[in-house]
């Protein structure tokens, strides 16, 4: 008996649905600037998006969390990043055509990201996804976040379907383990921004996607 088909669509944010590594490398680099260093190729800033802003910093001033300075810069990083937060920004080849099929297909889709709300929502509006999307759970949408399940929980809640039912998307470890622990098929964008020292074939997931089109092999 083959398995019913996925009821809903949930996918990362930064790397997975969304290209957004140019404006952050960009608002990375100004930081960079105005603390009187050079910049870094943007080409070395990609693999660390998906780690978010601990991540950056880290590879920026060499920055944790617990430094002294850490939270002044990572307001005004943030603050940058707000100021030009979709010049360069846009969906992965591809993914457009993967959302334009599920549409038609009566598959609601929706984001489950780490990322703070006040740069989700003006990021997906300015892409004009805000309206399209069934969900959008937000780092701060709730007290947990990935790898946490709740947040996907969440996003099937709104979205009114069961997360046994429901398939997500997204390019790190912690995705896979939110994905696995809430019940989900889980798949690995692998065009997304997997850095050299990765290992995507240990994450538990169901799959690897090369590239966007792929997913909808995994649709039944």
């Amino acid at each position: 008996m083959n398995p019913p088909p996925r009821a809903c669509v949930l996918f990362d944010l930064d790397g997975t649905l969304l290209d957004t590594a140019p404006d952050l490398a960009a608002a990375l680099n100004r930081l960079r600037r105005e603390r009187g260093d050079p910049e870094l190729p943007p080409a070395a800033i990609r693999s660390t998006v998906s780690h978010g802003s601990p991540g950056m910093l880290k590879l920026g001033f060499g920055l944790e969390p617990d430094d002294a300075r850490y939270a002044e810069l990572n307001q005004r990083f943030l603050e940058l990043y707000r100021a030009a937060i979709a010049v360069h920004t846009t969906l992965f080849p591809g993914m457009a055509e993967v959302l334009a099929h599920l549409e038609t297909a009566g598959i609601p889709w929706g984001v489950v990201t780490n990322k703070p709300g006040w740069l989700t929502e003006p990021l997906l509006k300015t892409l004009a996804l805000w309206p399209r999307a069934a969900c959008v759970v937000s780092g701060d949408t709730l007290d947990k976040r990935k790898p946490d399940p709740e947040p996907l929980w969440h996003a099937c809640e709104l979205a009114g379907v069961a997360p046994d039912r429901a398939l997500y998307v997204g390019d790190a470890e912690r995705d896979m383990q939110a994905g696995n622990r809430a019940g989900m098929i889980t798949l690995v964008a692998g065009f997304g921004y997997l850095g050299a020292g990765d290992r995507p074939e240990d994450w538990g997931a169901d799959g690897l996607l090369e590239q966007p089109s792929d997913l909808l092999d995994w649709l039944g």
